[in-house]
C-alpha cells in the first residue's frame, strides 16, 4: 500500500492494520508527518507539529504491540488537537497572539484520555482566535484554507482540525463546539463531526468562550470513527464542574446499518429558509432516502424557533465577555478587529437580557423535549451554504444579501442553547465538488441512535470516498 492510500483509511481500516501488525505506528505516524510537511502550506490546518514527540509515542505504542499489550482502536493512531486544549509541555496559543508562548503544564481530560488509549498526538491546529468566530479567519497565524478549495473558508472555528482530517494528515482530530464550531467546518470540508450531549465528554484543560455552551467533540471521516473516539472520550470527570455523571454506552456495537422504524422529524420552519438551493436539494433528497432504508419520515413544528439565535447570541457574547475580560481589559490591541468588536458588544448587554435568554432557553428546550416525544431524531442542513470565498463578507440567498456567520450559523447554533447531541456528515458535492452537510439531533444522552441513524446514511447511501489530493 502506498503512503497516500494510508493515510487515507479511516480509523477502523488503520486500527485493524496495525492490530494485525500490518503496519505500524512508526510507519503510520512517519506518513501522516509527510502529508502535513507536504499540504501544511496550502491548508494552514497546523500551528504546530509534534514531529519527535510522535514519532517518540510511536516507537513505544509499537512496542507495546509486538509484545501483545494492544489497548484498542486508537492504539498508534495519529491525532490532532484544536489549539485550546492544554497539552503538557507543548505551545497552547488558542489562535491568539496574547498566549502564543503559553505552554500548560497539564493535559486537558480528553487528552489523557487518548493519550492513555495509545493515540498519538501529532500536532495542534489552527483555529479562529480564543474560538470566537465562525470562518477561521485569523490575523495573527493566516486563515486556514479549504482543502477542497484553498480559496475558500474551512469554517470555525475548528477550521484547522476539520482541513487535517479532510486533507488526510490525520484521521482524527479534536474540536470545541460553542454554536458549530465542530459542525460548521466539518460540513463546509466534508468530514463528520460530532458534538455531544452537553456534560457528555469533559471540558477540563479546555480554553472557556462560553461556560453553558461550550462542547467537546471529534472530528473523523466516518461515523464509526466519532463512535470509536466518543467511547474513549465520552465518561464523567469530577474536575469539569459542568460534567455529567451519566451511564456511557458503547457507541460502536449498535451501528448496525438497521434503522428500521426510527422516526425521523423534519422541521417546518427555521432550517430550510434562506437556504442555497443545492443544499437544499441535497438534503431534501435524504427524505426518500431514509424511507427507502425504513425510517419514518414526518414533519414536525418547534414554536419560537426563529428567536433561539438572539437568545444564544445574547448568551455567548456575554459569557465569552466574562471568559476573557482580563484580555479584553488589559491588552485589546493584541485581539483581532473582529474577535475584539464581538467582545466590546458583550461587554456591553445587561444583566436582565442575559436572564431573558436563559430562561428562553429553558422554554426552548421544553418544546424541543415535546417534539422528541414523538420522534426519535431531527434532520435538518447542517449550513446552509457550501464553503464561500475567504473574502465574501456576505451570501445571496433567495435573493438576500445574508452575511456570512448567519449562514453559517441558523442551523447549529439552536442545539449549543438547548445541549443535545447532534452530528454533521456529508450528503453529497455541489456542482463546484465542494461538500454539504446534513445534520442529525437526537434527544438528551442519545448520542447512540444519532450516530445509529448518520452511520445508516452513510453505510448504505452516501459517503465521500475521494478526498482532496
Amino acid at each position: 500500500m502506498n503512503t497516500l492510500d494510508l493515510i487515507k483509511l479511516d480509523i477502523s481500516g488503520l486500527s485493524r492494520l496495525i492490530r494485525n501488525k500490518e503496519i505500524s505506528p512508526v510507519e503510520l505516524t512517519k506518513a501522516c508527518l509527510e502529508r502535513i510537511k507536504r499540504i501544511n502550506s496550502k491548508t494552514n490546518g497546523f500551528l504546530t507539529i509534534l514531529e519527535k514527540e510522535a514519532l517518540a509515542s510511536a516507537i513505544i505504542a509499537e512496542d507495546e504491540i509486538m509484545k501483545g499489550k494492544y489497548l484498542g482502536a486508537l492504539h498508534g493512531i495519529p491525532f490532532a488537537a484544536k489549539d485550546l486544549f492544554c497539552t503538557a509541555g507543548i505551545k497552547t496559543t488558542c489562535g491568539s497572539k496574547i498566549l502564543s508562548d503559553f505552554v500548560p503544564d497539564y493535559n486537558a481530560t480528553v487528552i489523557t484520555r487518548l493519550l492513555n488509549a495509545g493515540a498519538i498526538i501529532i500536532g495542534k491546529t489552527n483555529m479562529h482566535e480564543f474560538a470566537f468566530g465562525l470562518t477561521n479567519h485569523n490575523e495573527h497565524y493566516g486563515h486556514a484554507r479549504n482543502p477542497w478549495d484553498n480559496a475558500r473558508i474551512t469554517g470555525g472555528s475548528s477550521g484547522g482540525s476539520a482541513a487535517a482530517v479532510a486533507s488526510s494528515c490525520v484521521p482524527l482530530a479534536l474540536g470545541t463546539d460553542t454554536g458549530g464550531s465542530i459542525r460548521i467546518p466539518a460540513a463546509l470540508c466534508g468530514t463528520v463531526g460530532l458534538k455531544p450531549t452537553y456534560g457528555r465528554v469533559s471540558k477540563y484543560g479546555v480554553f472557556p468562550l462560553s461556560w453553558s455552551l461550550d462542547h467537546v467533540g471529534p472530528l473523523t471521516k466516518t461515523v464509526t470513527d466519532a463512535a470509536i473516539a466518543l467511547t474513549t472520550m465520552a465518561r464523567y470527570d469530577v474536575n469539569d464542574p459542568s460534567s455529567i455523571d451519566e451511564t456511557t454506552p458503547d457507541y460502536h456495537s449498535p451501528l448496525t446499518g438497521d434503522i428500521k422504524g426510527i422516526k425521523i422529524g423534519v422541521p417546518d420552519t427555521l432550517y430550510f429558509e434562506k437556504i442555497d438551493s443545492e443544499v437544499k436539494a441535497a438534503v431534501e433528497k435524504t427524505f426518500e432516502a431514509f424511507k427507502g432504508i425504513g425510517a419514518e419520515v414526518r414533519s414536525v413544528h418547534i414554536h419560537e424557533l426563529d428567536k433561539a439565535a438572539a437568545s444564544t447570541l445574547m448568551i455567548l457574547s456575554s459569557e465569552a465577555a466574562s471568559a476573557l475580560e482580563k484580555y479584553h481589559r488589559t491588552r485589546p490591541e493584541d485581539i483581532g478587529n473582529d474577535v475584539r468588536s464581538r467582545l466590546d458588544t458583550g461587554a456591553l448587554h445587561l444583566a436582565t437580557h442575559y436572564i431573558d435568554a436563559q430562561r428562553f432557553r429553558r422554554t426552548i428546550q421544553k418544546r424541543f423535549a415535546k417534539v422528541f416525544e414523538e420522534i426519535d431524531v431531527l434532520l435538518t442542513p447542517s449550513v446552509s451554504i457550501t464553503a464561500p470565498k475567504i473574502e465574501a463578507g456576505t451570501v445571496q440567498l433567495d435573493g438576500e444579501n445574508i452575511p456570512v456567520g448567519i449562514a453559517l450559523t441558523r442551523c447549529t447554533r439552536i442545539y449549543n442553547l438547548i445541549g443535545i447531541p447532534s452530528i454533521s456528515f456529508p450528503c453529497g458535492l455541489s456542482k463546484n465538488g465542494l461538500p454539504i452537510g446534513i445534520q442529525i439531533a437526537g434527544k438528551p444522552f442519545d448520542e447512540v441512535t444519532v450516530l445509529k441513524v448518520a452511520h445508516a446514511y452513510q453505510t448504505n447511501i452516501f459517503s465521500i470516498t475521494h478526498w482532496p489530493e
